[in-house]
């Protein structure tokens, strides 16, 4: 316990919710609803495990009210102290690496790169980005429709939100394949098939694309064996060497992309340096594309699970946005998000210290029971459907509308094309080594292929 105290103290053991190895079952709802009826905020220990030191613990908070509460007051518990993640950067270098992301600042160093952010998504911009991603939805199912079986995870969604990226970021399409492989090694750094990710051919890319794999080449093992660390920028150097020389060429040829817009930004105005464009690339690479590449197969999986609100869903199409804010709700591809108390506070009957880690669960907040009935039912016509998944005040998901089109045209496509689909019984999913991210590695499913496509094949 920290030495501020509490006046509430449990005998079970909520070390799980730490434990990356826990999620690999999927998110322990039963755990969470027994520490939650107990009380709404817990202290969780970080022990030793799986090559990560023994870190000081933390507040895990498992309610919808307190979670508001938290994430709408920077001035209390502040994203920049240390960072965002649970475990605290492994030296003062690399923490002071992380502070310069967006992510993890506060007020008023937070609102100016939002507002130059939000200005760049310019109506113009949006509507060129929306025209696409039906077109391509339509293209990624059709190339699989006459399969009858597909890694839904991996074959059918997982290209979507990197082309849509692309666009955002004027990336070439042919180096988006290097936006899978920066957010595979920081998200999945725990997990062997993430963190070597490396599925990007060179031969295809451009020359900006051939200098960061050159980079990438010289990133070396340290004394330990082991790679630096991806949340340093030792560990993603490729990645930032690749940003660098993006800017520069955006700045010499600007195009009508938002990251084109926004480095235009002018000085008066507080225009962007390189070095922010740096930690926004690294924003958009890989929170833009994990979040959106995991809650797509999570949505399916659940509504697959489900056969009575699939069946609804089929019958019924206009009940698509009622089911994928729900989709949202019952599995977000975020766990959770962590903040720092800036002075001594309460918080859910617990008295937090000036330092303390305050880690806010929206797998724990979208089923309090406090504000939706019956939270373990998926229901795709659950009304108010008032989900964290998007988290709330200065930090709510900049790329929230753009998510969620990308999901409606994802599964208008998949439920249309392909006939009584389902998850394949031979092949179970595979699930993400992370505590932070709930992602589906590996989503097998089946579908029935028309007598016309039989025939054709």
């Amino acid at each position: 316990m920290p030495g501020s105290g509490t006046e509430f103290r449990s005998d079970l053991d909520p070390t799980p919710l730490f434990d990356p190895r826990t999620y690999l079952d999927g998110v322990p709802h039963d755990l969470i609803a027994e520490l939650r009826a107990r009380a709404p905020v817990h202290w969780v220990p970080e022990p030793e495990l799986m090559g990560w030191e023994a870190g000081p613990g933390f507040w895990a908070v498992l309610t919808h009210e307190l979670m508001n509460r938290v994430l709408r007051d920077p001035g209390t518990f502040s994203s920049h102290l240390g960072a965002t993640q649970i475990r605290d950067p492994q030296t003062a270098e690399m923490l002071e690496f992380v502070q310069r992301m967006m992510l993890n600042q506060d007020p008023p160093q937070h609102t100016r790169l939002r507002r130059l952010l939000m200005r760049s998504f310019t109506p113009s911009a949006v509507l060129e980005l929306e025209a696409t991603i039906s077109a391509r939805a339509e293209r990624l199912v059709s190339a699989v429709e006459d399969r009858g079986r597909a890694d839904f995870a991996k074959d059918v969604s997982a290209e979507l939100p990197l082309l849509t990226l692309a666009d955002i970021m004027g990336v070439p399409t042919q180096d988006r394949m290097l936006l899978f492989d920066w957010s595979n090694r920081v998200i999945g750094y725990q997990d062997a098939e993430y963190a070597a990710s490396d599925v990007f051919d060179p031969a295809t890319g451009t020359e900006m694309a051939r200098r960061s794999r050159e980079v990438r080449a010289e990133i070396r093992p340290g004394p330990d064996g082991r790679m630096p660390d991806p949340r340093s920028r030792e560990g993603l150097a490729d990645m930032y060497a690749y940003a660098q020389d993006l800017a520069t060429y955006k700045r010499a040829n600007p195009g009508s992309d938002v990251v084109s817009i926004l480095l235009a930004a002018p000085d008066d105005e507080g225009g962007i340096t390189n070095e922010e464009f740096e930690t926004m690339f690294f924003l958009f690479a890989v929170a833009g594309n994990e979040t959106l590449r995991n809650g797509m197969p999570g949505g399916m999986w659940a509504l697959l699970r489900h056969p009575d609100q699939l069946g609804k869903l089929l019958a019924d199409p206009a009940l698509l946005p009622g089911a994928i804010e729900e989709m949202l709700r019952f599995i977000p591809p975020v766990v959770h998000f962590r903040r720092t108390a800036t002075r001594d506070v309460e918080l859910g009957g617990c008295r937090v210290g000036a330092g303390d880690k305050v880690v806010v669960f929206h797998v724990a907040a979208n089923r309090d029971p406090a504000v939706f009935a019956e939270p373990d039912r998926f229901d795709i016509e659950r009304s108010p459907n008032d989900h964290l998944t998007f988290g709330a005040g200065p930090h709510f998901c900049l790329g929230a509308h753009l998510a969620r089109r990308q999901m409606t045209a994802m599964f208008t496509e998949s439920l249309s094309r392909l006939h009584n689909l389902r998850l394949d019984p031979a092949r179970p999913p595979e699930r993400l080594l992370s505590n932070f991210q709930h992602g589906f590695k590996h989503l097998p499913v089946i579908w029935d292929v028309t007598r016309a496509e039989r025939v054709a094949a």
